[in-house]
């Protein structure tokens, strides 16, 4: 299929390997992403954040759960948090891979960012993932004195996957009356496991992700217990089977898509189901984009979503702007 892309987008597309990720061999792609990863890293800016990794306890009879604290080193009392979830289908990804994204949100908002090294599928299918994910949020808040974070201002973030993972946190949070979000950052999410969107349909050869994967990260994710696309499936698993009465009562969310992503209509349709439910919810839909796209900073609408979401955070979390 002919994809009208954005020109400094299509431009970059050499550079990406065919297919995506190949997420039938999960170590081989697991070690190929590290190393691509590890290349990104290399010339990250650090400066003025600290950080430090630590183990928490994890879910009742499960392993500790590692995570990640960035906080900036000038930090002047209490600050707003951001639980952070990387992507990756569910499959691949850890506290490195999303390292620029952390470090830039703790530079540029003067946060305090806990990232989460949640347990992947296949070897750990749902509900372990999001326990990890939940237990992460509970010791953030249990902590937070020590981290110096105002409590009342905590947002959870997450990007494909990560976006998935951070609706279904929201959720847990609130079903279970767990720790309060002030609000959910919701970015190209995975969010359906049926597979039956039109975007889901139409882009089968999308770049970085399309359908065959898609396929792979839910058999993955749901593992022996679940059927893809059955009629038991949780809405904690695939969040967007829950229906308008279970999405009441969530914190505010901001959801980005973009235009050639089998994502993207899951991502619109959860929107303005939570715009239904009483959520404020701002959509927006990136135009010429593909799935994974932000990577190429160069592009002119990358560093407009960029942009965007430092602008989004600013005002959920209540940070004023800095001075010029």
């Amino acid at each position: 299929m002919t994809y009208h892309f954005d020109p400094e987008l299509a431009a970059a597309l050499e550079f990406l390997p065919e297919g995506g990720l190949d997420l039938s061999n999960p170590e081989e792609t697991r070690r190929g992403f590290l190393e691509m990863v590890e290349a990104m890293n290399a010339d990250i800016d650090q400066s003025g954040v600290t950080t430090d990794n630590r183990n928490i306890p994890g879910p009742e009879g499960a392993p500790e759960v590692p995570i990640r604290i960035y906080r900036p080193e000038q930090q002047s009392g209490k600050v707003a948090g951001i639980l952070h979830i990387h992507g990756g289908g569910f499959v691949v990804g850890n506290l490195d891979s999303e390292l620029g994204s952390c470090i830039n949100l703790c530079q540029e908002l003067g946060v305090v960012v806990v990232s989460v090294d949640y347990r992947l599928s296949p070897e750990t299918a749902f509900p372990g993932g999001l326990e990890d994910c939940y237990a992460a949020l509970q010791w953030l808040h249990d902590n937070s004195d020590e981290l110096n974070v105002d409590a009342t201002r905590v947002a959870v973030l997450g990007m494909s996957a990560g976006g998935g993972l951070s609706a279904a946190t929201a959720l847990l949070a609130k079903e279970r009356g767990g720790p309060a979000l002030c609000f959910q950052y919701l970015g190209i999410p995975e969010l359906d496991d049926r597979l039956t969107t039109v975007s889901m349909q139409t882009f089968v050869d999308t770049p970085m992700w399309n359908r065959p994967n898609a396929e792979l990260s839910w058999d993955a994710y749901l593992g022996a217990d679940y059927r893809r696309g059955a009629d038991d499936v949780p809405h904690l698993a695939a969040p967007a089977r829950a229906t308008v009465k279970e999405l009441a009562g969530l914190p505010p969310a901001y959801v980005s898509t973009m235009e050639f992503d089998p994502l993207r209509d899951e991502g619109l349709e959860y929107g303005m189901k939570l715009l239904q439910a009483s959520v404020s919810t701002e959509v927006h839909s990136f135009p010429g984009t593909f799935h994974g796209s932000s990577l190429f900073t160069f592009a002119a609408v990358s560093q407009r979503e960029s942009r965007e979401q430092l602008a989004v955070l600013r005002r959920a979390l209540q940070i004023d702007m800095p001075e010029q």
